[in-house]
């Protein structure tokens, strides 16, 4: 029970994050591309991989862990809403727009997760 609301109020506080974040970040683009939400999957990618390379280089307990990665970096990324867009891009016809959000999110993730990973063993 403890690791069920210890994974509940991390993807609590990553919901909330993310919905504000993107919000934000939205609000920036006169574009109906989703820029929100890219930006929050490369933040998010970033995220995990710094909560990993952390947990190798500490003593980071497995609820920590759990709390941080399942839970806020979970609540806090957005892949579901990535494929909704993504499938609304593409039965409005915007077929070029899908495809550049799909390449861009995938790409810029892991390269984010891999420079968070990196950023953190370097150090």
């Amino acid at each position: 029970m403890k690791i069920l609301l210890l994974i509940g109020t991390g993807s609590f506080i990553g919901g909330v994050l993310r919905y504000s974040l993107s919000q934000f970040i939205q609000t920036k683009f006169l574009s109906t591309f989703p820029f929100g939400t890219l930006g929050i999957n490369i933040l998010g990618s970033f995220a995990i991989g710094l909560v990993f390379a952390f947990s190798e280089r500490t003593n980071l307990t497995p609820e920590m862990r759990l709390f941080l990665a399942t839970g806020i970096c979970g609540g806090f990324t957005t892949f579901s809403a990535f494929s909704n867009e993504t499938f609304s891009l593409m039965r409005d016809g915007q077929l070029f727009y899908a495809s550049a959000y799909i390449t861009s999110s995938v790409l810029f993730g892991v390269f984010a997760t891999f420079f968070g990973y990196s950023l953190l063993k370097l150090i």
